[in-house]
């Protein structure tokens, strides 16, 4: 699986970056080679998906068995790997640290992304929530029926919000960060929530730039604990890497897998795979994710064969994907699209 996560491990955007060479990538989905010597409960052969701290873009990976589940029968393998990240971050945030019941609000950034999919189905399956969703002008006619109100991301959505719901929303869910920062404690109704989980504004150009770098922070509003402590508002932030590989919480992860899984298959839930693309073009894959032109999740297959490129693929990259992405719409489709530069 693919993920913005990795894009800011390719710029550096993270916090202690690992020395290179590496393997990126952090989740994956596969067959078992091979098991440790006191390995139980999975056999050779089982059909398999799991947490991989890097190194999941390969044809070979290993990770320990307690970030190792198993793929229900009518589960395929790319939907596997679109599964652990997306379902079980979107789960967390609203249920274990949002408490998310009937009758509840959520904005959720990003709508047509991987993450933004999960929520909007996690949020159907409890009664009565309404769903306020962002994102490029081109993707709503493909979500506008997973959300109950999509605003253009460009457009603001604050006034959308209010003018909808004056009191505001229960849970904002945070992947942009910014300017987005103020913004979404406003829109906050007492006791409700906001989750930080991602900062993809601080990813513009294809590299590390220490002015847009800075920027982004620069308009991350200061927090006021005493206006906090005032509006009854609370504020939190979510890391999903940092909870496996840092925090030691698998064992909590299973539990959210089991639950995870149990409404898959009720067919409550299903993941939305944008695409499918050769190790070969990691790099184009990358790409569309830097353009925000995915709907859903973009999957690394190993066993896929690089798609020739033909002179009308091509396409400008962006020098700030969020600037360019609304040059996308003029693909309506959702099949992956080549990159030549």
């Amino acid at each position: 699986g693919l993920n913005f996560i990795d894009l800011m491990v390719r710029q550096g955007n993270i916090d202690n970056p690992p020395k290179t060479p590496l393997v990126p990538g952090f989740e994956c989905s596969g067959i078992v080679e091979a098991l440790g010597d006191s390995v139980k409960g999975f056999e050779i052969g089982d059909r398999v998906m799991a947490f991989v701290n890097y190194s999941a873009w390969a044809e070979v990976v290993c990770t320990p068995v307690e970030f190792v589940y198993k793929i229900p029968d009518d589960m395929t393998f790319s939907e596997a790997a679109a599964f652990p990240m997306n379902f079980v971050t979107a789960y967390m945030m609203l249920f274990e640290v949002a408490n998310l019941r009937e009758g509840m609000s959520v904005l959720v950034h990003s709508a047509g992304g991987g993450v933004g999919q999960a929520v909007a189905q996690l949020c159907s399956t409890i009664p009565n929530v309404t769903v306020f969703g962002t994102a490029s002008s081109f993707k709503h006619e493909a979500i506008k029926n997973s959300v109950t109100h999509l605003f253009d991301r460009n457009a603001d959505y604050v006034q959308e919000v209010k003018r909808i719901s004056a009191d505001g929303v229960d849970i904002v869910l945070d992947c942009l960060c910014g300017e987005n920062t103020g913004k979404g404690l406003s829109l906050l109704k007492p006791l409700g929530t906001y989750i930080l989980y991602g900062s993809s504004n601080m990813v513009t150009g294809e590299t590390k730039s220490f002015f847009s770098f800075a920027k982004s922070w620069w308009q991350v509003e200061k927090v006021n604990p005493i206006k906090l402590y005032e509006e009854n508002k609370v504020i939190a932030g979510f890391s999903l890497l940092n909870l496996l590989f840092k925090q030691n919480r698998g064992g909590l992860i299973k539990g959210v897998m089991d639950k995870l899984l149990n409404l898959y298959n009720s067919k409550k839930i299903k993941p939305v795979v944008d695409s499918l693309w050769a190790l070969e073009e990691v790099k184009e894959a990358m790409q569309r994710i830097h353009d925000r032109g995915n709907i859903g999740k973009l999957i690394l297959d190993v066993e896929k064969a690089p798609t020739p490129l033909m002179a009308n693929d091509s396409t400008e990259t962006s020098e700030a994907g969020e600037e360019e992405e609304d040059h996308e719409g003029d693909n309506e489709n959702k099949e992956r699209m080549p990159f030549i530069q």
